[in-house]
């Protein structure tokens, strides 16, 4: 299952770095793209670390200065250790330690893909990836078609590449690779539109991919 989730989000960086007609790319183009995906993924998630890392250090100077503050700390004796007291959890730190939370999570899953995808030769995540781009490799003018199909009242061209790129992987997994349950597809799907794309492009891509569930009559 995790192998599956990394080739995902990998899969989804790689197709971001395609250009022009796919069908140009050969194998070794592939592997080395899988390659440079890693590398983007790591490098994002050490970025945002390094982002937020001021803001760890902003909450550790607050709760310092709070607690050295507080009427209990200032009534003990000057050569006295502050005791703890409680601190107020305002919705601006709470954001804070969501937002690096967030990141963190981020972080030991780009780890994790790091490992999986390029430590190991022969790994699953790679393995994985190598079949859903073949898949869309050979048969991207029929998803693509059907994306068009079932995108009512929307212009294909005009649509967000990434919108456009995960229901790509998606189709393509749940029409040409059919190894994952069609729930978990969507819902992975759902996932990395709301980790890289739009506010609106999670409602977007469940709707679309429910709409080639009915029309291919999957499971």
């Amino acid at each position: 299952m995790l192998a599956r989730r990394a080739a995902r989000e990998l899969t989804l960086i790689l197709f971001s770095q395609l250009e022009g007609n796919i069908n140009k790319y050969k194998e070794d183009d592939f592997n080395k793209i899988i390659i440079n995906s890693v590398r983007t993924l790591t490098n994002n998630a050490s970025d945002e670390l390094k982002l937020h890392s001021s803001s760890i250090v902003e909450m550790i100077e607050y709760i310092d200065e709070y607690e050295a503050n507080h009427p209990k700390n200032l009534a003990r004796p000057i050569d006295s250790n502050d005791i703890p007291v409680p601190i107020p959890l305002t919705s601006d730190m709470s954001g804070r330690l969501t937002a690096i939370a967030d990141v963190c999570e981020k972080a030991f899953s780009a780890l994790e893909i790091a490992e999986m995808s390029v430590l190991e030769e022969n790994s699953d995540t790679k393995e994985y990836i190598k079949k859903i781009v073949a898949g869309y490799v050979k048969n991207h003018q029929e998803i693509d078609d059907l994306i068009k199909k079932l995108s009512v009242g929307w212009d294909f061209n005009r649509l967000v590449k990434t919108d456009k790129d995960i229901l790509r992987i998606s189709i393509t997994e749940l029409i040409f690779v059919k190894e994952a349950p069609v729930k978990v597809i969507i819902d992975e799907a759902v996932e990395l539109a709301k980790r890289y794309s739009t506010e609106d492009s999670a409602s977007f891509i469940n709707a679309i991919l429910a709409k080639v569930v009915k029309e291919k009559e999957l499971d």
